[in-house]
């Protein structure tokens, strides 16, 4: 990846690189137990909490092993989410997508907008050929997403990873660059 955080402009987003100066809107959605639980995180308590957050994204993106852009509303610039690669393993041309939304944004294709104009990317730009997504059993809403952006089941992960003690199962999903059904060359 380059020095330079790239930008994705959708409809109605900028999804863009976040900063400590983002850290109180991210406060309004890392706080939310409902959020952040799919997440395997515990909420956030304080401002500061949400500073982690924001080091590993820096982190990532520096590393080379991942990106995660901050998901904004064009007509306000809010931080209202993020959407973003990890785990990239270039050298398998494979990475895991991974999202998470205010609830004041659910229901409204915010995150399937983002995700589609992240996984397009990620086609583009990192040559990936397969991305992955991993979801708890009980996120229907999170299924229902990936499900509708072409990603397939591939099966249940027992007991792979280990958060909030406890050890949760996860569905493994996955699309490949040919099963995304969309136009390399539209810019949009």
């Amino acid at each position: 990846m380059g020095k330079e955080f790239p930008i994705i402009e959708t409809r109605r987003l900028i999804l863009r690189e976040v900063s400590i100066k983002d850290a109180t809107d991210m406060f309004k959605y890392l706080s939310d137990k409902d959020v952040v639980e799919p997440m395997g995180l515990a909420p956030c308590q304080i401002v500061e909490d949400v500073w982690d957050e924001i080091r590993w994204y820096k982190s990532i993106f520096e590393e080379g092993t991942g990106i995660r852009w901050g998901i904004t509303l064009k007509d306000s610039g809010e931080i209202i989410g993020s959407c973003g690669f990890l785990n990239m393993l270039t050298k398998h041309h494979r990475a895991e997508v991974g999202y998470e939304l205010s609830k004041d944004y659910w229901g409204k294709g915010i995150a399937s907008e983002a995700l589609e104009a992240v996984v397009k990317y990620g086609y583009q730009h990192f040559q990936l050929e397969r991305i992955e997504a991993l979801i708890e059993p009980a996120n229907f809403p999170s299924q229902k997403l990936v499900e509708k952006q072409g990603f397939r089941r591939e099966g249940l992960l027992r007991h792979y990873e280990y958060t909030c003690g406890k050890f949760d199962d996860l569905y493994m999903y996955s699309i490949i660059k040919s099963d995304f059904n969309i136009d390399f060359n539209d810019t949009k």
